[in-house]
């Protein structure tokens, strides 16, 4: 018993060690495993970045429009982004991501809520959405436009292409821009950014290096339909302003003189350089100042105006531009060339919204 006990031993020891090579890895001649480096700390601008999207992203949503009840398909026809606004709950978006049909917030969390439009403002691409229960998330910190500096850094969160929530930066490009809409108008003091923008990101807040909105995004100019270098924000002072009386009232008060302005190319033509007064409205702040429209028949060219508030005023955007600035309510000084005279004209500003635009004879 006691001599074979080494045999056993020795046995055992030898299925141990061919258990043990089985399980080793191959060995290639000459390379060695590699060694996973450790991360170190994450860099200055790293942390800011992380910092912006987990504070913001979670109030970050995404804004489906689709085909009406009336449609059995539900067939999805437009996707965006919006944020939350208020501790309301609203949400802000643009206008032209809520056309045509019902309206669903799919919050961060994947949690979908019907939504309503309840204000619109084409003439500056917003609109206000109310959400049919509590999103159960923070407003985002709100900043301002009017000391952006070109050359700061932006940051965009939206949902391009359908991929939520989806963080891109770049840079405070131009400041100044006129973005044309539908309505015909040109929203003033536009945001021009680098920061990549793609469709879907449309209505999603562009944000300063402290995590506040400064603007909403609304466009990008691309031959291709894709991210080409340059995007467009609505300004956030233009929100602020805005936004409070889509909420209130459903709509947003379209500031006028009551004029129709000449064609610009038909303007330059006549060499006129301003806004040349086409024809006033009846009844209209412009009529009752005594501005004068262009007579067609004897060829006689109606009033120019060439100041406002004294800015120089070579195009429509550039009077539109001061009538918002200085709002429904208040008068603008103007300066009016009429033939070979220059006189100073005060006239009130109106809500053009709902007058019938009649003009006069």
């Amino acid at each position: 018993m006691h001599a074979l006990r080494p045999v056993r031993f020795t046995l055992l020891a030898v299925l141990l060690t061919a258990i043990a090579a089985c399980s080793r890895e191959p060995e290639t001649p000459g390379v060695s495993p590699q060694v996973i480096a450790a991360r170190g700390t994450l860099a200055e601008s790293e942390r800011a970045t992380i910092a912006i999207f987990e504070a913001v992203s979670p109030s970050v949503v995404l804004v489906i429009s689709s085909a009406g009840r009336g449609n059995l398909s539900g067939e999805q026809i437009g996707a965006g982004t919006g944020f939350i606004w208020d501790e309301a709950g609203h949400v802000v978006t643009n206008n032209h991501v809520v056309q045509g049909g019902d309206i669903t917030v799919r919050l961060a969390s994947g949690e979908d809520i019907p939504a309503e439009i309840i204000g619109q403002a084409p003439q500056y691409d917003l609109a206000v959405l109310r959400l049919s229960r509590s999103p159960n998330a923070q407003p985002l910190a709100i900043g301002t436009s009017a000391d952006l500096r070109v050359g700061q850094a932006a940051f965009a969160i939206g949902n391009p292409f359908g991929f939520d929530r989806t963080i891109t930066s770049g840079i405070v490009s131009a400041l100044g821009r006129q973005l044309p809409t539908e309505q015909g108008r040109e929203i003033a003091d536009v945001i021009q950014t680098d920061a990549a923008i793609n469709p879907g990101n449309s209505g999603g807040p562009l944000l300063d290096s402290a995590g506040r909105v400064i603007g909403v995004t609304t466009a990008i100019y691309s031959p291709s339909g894709a991210y080409a270098g340059l995007g467009f924000a609505v300004p956030i002072d233009t929100v602020v302003r805005v936004a409070p009386q889509l909420i209130a009232d459903g709509r947003a008060p379209i500031a006028g003189i009551g004029i129709m302005a000449a064609d610009q190319a038909v303007a330059t033509r006549l060499g006129v350089e301003g806004v040349l007064v086409w024809q006033t409205i009846n009844g209209s702040a412009a009529a009752e100042a005594g501005l004068r429209g262009t007579d067609p028949t004897s060829g006689v060219l109606g009033d120019v105006i060439v100041q406002a508030e004294g800015e120089p005023v070579r195009r429509l955007a550039d009077l539109t531009r001061a009538l918002d600035r200085i709002g429904v309510g208040n008068n603008i000084a103007l300066t009016v060339q009429r033939g070979d005279n220059t006189m100073q004209v005060s006239v009130s500003i109106e809500d053009i919204g709902g007058r019938e635009q009649t003009p006069q004879k």
